[in-house]
């Protein structure tokens, strides 16, 4: 038996030279690729959910996996209708609904995306930067910043309902180009098919990839890839030609009279014709024989960036919707959809501002080093509405939902909601801007303290103050520091202490401290394939007890602790694996201190 590793590889080097994929189904027989798939997707927040039939991550086995797979071998696997939510849309007062599967199918979807993924994201237009390893929003910002200098104008695509309005005939053919294997094909037909559960009544799902579906990025961007492709290979040869735009005359007569002014030793006149230079553009910016556009999309978000004449920035807009409408049966949002111009206005993308810089009078040597520069800035309508978040009557507000946790807790709070919103503007050029912000929730941080302790922000902001190093220098922040006996360090939570300058090449990154002894996927499996029980040692009908967090652990080391409340708190660990008698008595409240204690925990258990 292959390893899961091995048959990616294979599949991704198919779509690499451009080889149709064949036989492609039977890849889904093979167990390595769904306990890939089970320790990529057993942490994540929804596994712990349940779909339509109440079936979640907890109970997960070997033998489980052998039952789909029998199922996918008969052809008799039937994906389950989803249920669906209704979750409010950010930034508006609409709700979007979002579909949630039953675990089996989420394991199934994965394996699918697994395979999709391999083989088309290494053809996939390098334009594309949603839902993609490797890369995500920072890296389509970097693009432009990098390469859209001397943009004119932007034209901004939002598309209506794009991922509920995906065309299912559309979606099956463009997978049949490439995939020929008619079972693959039906397989993916019946999930795109399957249906909803809305107040228990089943509702046919006649378009669109159900919304939360763990399939349903890579084939959203299997299908906006012909928009890619139809973008590269018909509006970027059609609309870029020249290589240079043509020299200005009257610049360069200036510099002509520079010249003879210095020979004359003329000053006065130098400097008034040096300014006078610095106010012209060096070619023509009307250079009917040089035009440029270029283009970046994320997920259904697509951004066009166009040096020409805006008339023809407004073909190229028509051109787009044509496109959608008549050959992906998508519409565009004429009030979301707009023309705007790179220097007068600001285009937003991705929640940031982007707008072509003009500044005569900034020099680098003796050039002017900033026109036609991109630049990324913070919205001020961001700053306003996350202060918002934490002010009450105009000004810093405490939140008393949080006076019953600990110090440590309330900082860890507010500084991993601080820290997620400075690490995704790091990018902007002003994203000082967020000093505001800063105060605000620091503000609201020390009167939430005071609330708590009936004391006063002064008395917080004395006790908590601290000056730590960083990378640009010391830096101010509010620190909460937890000692711990046995020779562990201390644990530590902050607030602030993040420097508020532009870094050219962040990334987006998740630095919420792990675990002490976080364990991955690989670490989960390896324990599943031992075989054994880690209760009782049997090793019989073994399954995974899963919880959604250690905080729903009650506290241990009290006598009528249960074992395996003990256990996984001590190894800090989220999963048990654990045969089928003791996953019942953990269910059923019976799996005590007392009972089914296998030996080689008992020391453990007595420290």
């Amino acid at each position: 038996m292959q390893s899961a590793k091995t048959v990616l590889d294979v599949i991704r080097e198919r779509g690499r030279r451009g080889l149709p994929l064949e036989r492609l189904y039977r890849q889904l027989f093979n167990p390595q690729l769904f306990l890939m798939a089970y320790g990529r997707i057993h942490a994540n927040r929804g596994a712990m959910t349940p779909g339509a039939t109440g079936e979640t991550v907890d109970g997960m086995s070997l033998a489980k996996i052998e039952a789909i797979i029998r199922a996918l071998r008969t052809e008799s696997f039937r994906w389950t209708p989803v249920r669906r939510v209704y979750i409010e849309k950010k930034g508006s007062t609409k709700k979007r609904p979002l579909g949630l599967p039953t675990w089996s199918d989420k394991l199934v979807a994965e394996v699918v995306r697994l395979v999709l993924e391999a083989y088309y994201d290494v053809q996939f237009s390098d334009r594309s930067h949603g839902f993609r390893p490797g890369r995500g929003c920072h890296t389509a910002l970097r693009d432009v910043v990098k390469y859209w200098t001397g943009t004119r104008w932007f034209i901004e695509g939002d598309i209506s309902d794009c991922f509920g309005s995906l065309d299912h005939e559309i979606m099956l053919a463009t997978l049949g180009e490439k995939i020929h294997d008619n079972r693959m094909l039906l397989l993916i037909e019946r999930i795109l098919k399957a249906g909803y559960l809305e107040d228990w009544k089943w509702n046919a799902t006649l378009s669109g990839a159900p919304q939360g579906g763990v399939a349903s990025p890579v084939l959203s961007n299997i299908y906006l890839d012909r928009l890619d492709q139809f973008v590269e290979q018909e509006l970027l040869p059609e609309f870029n030609r020249g290589d240079t735009r043509r020299r200005l005359p009257e610049y360069h007569r200036i510099g002509s009279r520079i010249f003879w002014a210095q020979q004359r030793g003329d000053r006065v006149e130098v400097r008034r014709l040096r300014l006078m230079k610095r106010s012209m553009p060096s070619a023509d910016p009307n250079d009917p024989e040089f035009r440029r556009l270029r283009y970046v999309r994320y997920a259904d978000d697509w951004l066009l960036g166009f040096a020409g004449p805006k008339h023809e920035a407004e073909e190229i807009k028509s051109r787009m919707r044509n496109f959608l409408r008549d050959e992906l049966k998508l519409e565009l949002s004429e009030s979301k959809t707009l023309i705007t111009h790179a220097t007068n206005q600001a285009a937003r993308f991705l929640g940031y501002e982007i707008k072509a810089q003009r500044c005569d009078t900034k020099l680098t040597g003796p050039r002017r080093s900033a026109n036609g520069i991109i630049g990324l800035f913070v919205p001020r309508q961001v700053v306003r509405q996350r202060s918002a978040m934490y002010m009450r009557d105009g000004k810093p507000a405490p939140r008393g939902v949080l006076h019953h946790d600990s110090d440590f807790s309330i900082v860890a709070a507010y500084q991993a909601e601080y820290r997620g919103l400075v690490q995704y503007y790091l990018l902007a050029q002003d994203v000082s801007q967020l000093a505001r912000l800063r105060w605000v929730m620091e503000t609201s941080l020390l009167k939430t303290l005071a609330g708590k302790h009936k004391s006063s922000v002064t008395k917080m902001a004395r006790r908590y103050k601290a000056t730590i190093d960083t990378p640009v220098g010391p830096r101010e922040c509010l620190q909460v520091t937890v000692e711990r006996g046995g020779g562990k360090k201390p644990l530590v939570a902050r607030f602030g202490g993040i420097p508020l300058q532009r870094q050219r090449t962040a990334v987006l990154a998740d630095e919420r401290p792990r675990e002490p002894n976080h364990v991955s996927g690989v670490e989960l499996l390896k324990r599943l394939l031992a075989d054994e029980c880690e209760m009782c040692a049997s090793r019989r009908g073994l399954e995974v007890h899963h919880i959604r967090k250690l905080a729903d652990l009650k506290r241990p080391g009290r006598p009528e602790t249960p074992v395996w409340i003990t256990l996984m708190a001590i190894r800090r660990r989220k999963t048990l694996v654990v045969c089928q008698p003791c996953h019942q008595d953990i269910h059923a409240g019976r799996a005590t201190s007392s009972t089914r204690k296998r030996p080689l925990e008992s020391g453990v258990l007595g420290n």
